[in-house]
């Protein structure tokens, strides 16, 4: 359940970050935004049952954080689903600019490709300037994607799969999400950023 007072709660056991503030933000915003909000109904469980980790990427160029990148690509698909189910790797210090991002998306799915990894992880991307095509960057339908930070969010396809069949009408999650954000409205979604302890 999200927590109820204003504090990010403690980081998780399995988190390997625990003195990161960039981590306490981004797992402050899974609790609050993520699983506070409903936005991924798939998000609770490994949540709750502490197998979500997050790791803040110290790369400070595209090719570090391709090799970093590709490590916790291996750590995640040789650690037990049980431990670690999901991982954000987040890219404090790179990629101001989302465009920048969004091309490194291209290189991220290749990694994925090169290690054999294709049906097995596959990544989600976040963004604090996360832009759908044909939006205005100030739409608040874009904050369904917007994160504290530039992040890969590596997934285990098995996962996915099985948190599909018990939400069948997953396709409907994206227009429930934009309803939900345009009834918090701009104001609403600045407290919460506060909440956090991240403001833009």
């Amino acid at each position: 359940m999200p927590a109820t007072d204003d504090e990010p709660r403690d980081v998780l056991p399995t988190t390997r970050d625990p003195s990161s503030t960039v981590t306490r933000h981004m797992l402050a915003w899974v609790e609050h935004a993520v699983i506070g909000l409903n936005l991924c109904p798939f998000a609770k469980a490994p949540w709750s049952r502490a197998r979500c980790d997050a790791w803040s990427a110290r790369a400070k160029t595209l090719a570090s954080l391709l090799e970093e990148l590709r490590a916790e690509l291996q750590l995640l698909v040789e650690t037990d689903p049980r431990k670690t189910e999901t991982t954000l790797l987040v890219v404090p210090d790179q990629f101001a600019e989302f465009d920048d991002f969004n091309d490194f998306l291209d290189d991220a799915d290749a990694a994925v490709i090169a290690l054999d990894l294709e049906g097995t992880i596959q990544i989600a991307s976040f963004h604090p300037r996360y832009r759908f095509a044909g939006t205005a960057p100030q739409d608040l339908d874009n904050a369904t994607n917007r994160a504290p930070y530039p992040t890969l969010h590596l997934l285990r396809e098995n996962s996915i799969e099985r948190a599909v069949e018990a939400f069948p009408q997953a396709e409907a999650i994206y227009e429930t999400n934009i309803r939900t954000l345009r009834e918090l409205g701009e104001s609403g979604w600045a407290a919460l950023q506060k909440r956090i302890g991240h403001e833009p």
